[in-house]
């Protein structure tokens, strides 16, 4: 097929993308590479795609004339970067990206993948939520997300099938390495300091999974017969990969030598807390089912960080950390208050080739 994906040079992007060039597709990307300066050269290499640098917001039809599918992954990407500036976050997240999905389906695209979140269901009482769940954002990025899939089905028709994945919390090894993620950050302390220091008891239950998992599940979304994802929403993960924050902890300590796990004198619960039932991705698209787990992805983390000279300094700084770097970019001139670069990208008929 003959793929766009937005956000293409991201955490999860730049995974995805040889991914799907492995598998024989065609492959273009969109990203205004904001994270650019975000590479972590133990994390592989960001596939040379051809590529339209151009922000989200500013997407026409004619960007996306002639593709078989998009995958929109561009977003601000967590709950603290989404609460930044919350109205830039319904922007993009969400303004851009019912109005990417409105031009898709006037240039004939058929089928559109859209990232939504887990955290779409915000705090959940005690057992699993489903995809039939009551949708409960708490943050604006949840919230974007929320509306963005109420927005996007209302343009699904006979000829344009949009598709929804929630992915759990993502972790895993990527050239574009984010930290401020809870197992990547916990192996990141535990490699560099030799020790996890956990703020709150550990007690919430998060679901995660590897971008490698949630990259599969979209390559399966994009070429499933259409009846059977046709405006669906897909929780991406595993029900038996909802961990406690402290279990979570405990593998990485098993994982990475002589490494201590200790609380907070005062360590409480944290409220957000929540279990994903997962089984409607295994039942409807069985070769979408999760390869990887906690142990498995802190070990591979574990592998690349120790031969890096990583320090604490680097991983919790603003080259790992979204919000961090966003605001970096803003303090020094090369965003504006509204996240748009300061100096034009030059654009040829809206196309370039991706500089790496």
């Amino acid at each position: 097929m003959k793929v766009l994906v937005t956000g293409h040079q991201g955490y999860i992007g730049s995974v995805m993308v040889p991914m799907l060039v492995a598998a024989g597709h065609d492959v273009t990307g969109l990203d205004s590479n904001l994270y650019e300066r975000c590479t972590f050269s133990r994390g592989g290499r960001i596939a040379n795609v051809p590529a339209i640098r151009k922000d989200v917001r500013d997407v026409t039809w004619r960007d996306l004339v002639g593709f078989d599918a998009v995958i929109h992954l561009a977003a601000l990407s967590n709950d603290p970067l989404g609460n930044l500036n919350p109205d830039i976050t319904y922007e993009i997240n969400h303004q851009a990206s019912v109005k990417i999905a409105r031009e898709a389906k006037n240039a004939g695209v058929a089928r559109f993948l859209f990232a939504s979140s887990c955290s779409n269901y915000g705090v959940s009482e005690d057992g699993f939520i489903d995809e039939e769940g009551d949708l409960n954002p708490v943050t604006a990025y949840g919230r974007s997300k929320v509306l963005s899939e109420r927005g996007i089905a209302k343009l699904a028709d006979g000829n344009f099938c949009p598709v929804y994945f929630r992915p759990a919390t993502a972790y895993g090894l990527s050239p574009r390495l984010r930290f401020d993620i809870v197992l990547n950050n916990l192996v990141a302390w535990a490699v560099t300091e030799k020790l996890i220091f956990l703020k709150s008891d550990g007690s919430p239950w998060r679901p995660i999974v590897h971008i490698e998992d949630i990259s599969r599940a979209f390559m399966a979304g994009m070429t499933a017969p259409a009846e059977l994802v046709w405006n669906q929403a897909f929780n991406v993960g595993s029900t038996e990969h909802n961990y406690r924050i402290r279990d979570i902890a405990e593998i990485v300590t098993e994982v990475v030598p002589d490494c201590k796990l200790t609380f907070a004198n005062d360590a409480g619960p944290d409220k957000r807390s929540y279990r994903v039932d997962f089984s409607k991705l295994a039942r409807v698209l069985p070769e979408a089912k999760p390869r990887w787990d906690a142990r498995a992805g802190a070990r591979q983390l574990y592998e690349a960080i120790k031969t890096s000279r990583l320090t604490v300094d680097d991983f919790e700084g603003p080259r790992f950390q979204r919000i961090a770097h966003i605001r970096r970019l803003i303090k020094t001139g090369v965003l504006r208050s509204d996240l748009r670069h300061v100096e034009e990208v030059p654009q040829e008929a809206g196309r370039m080739v991706a500089v790496h």
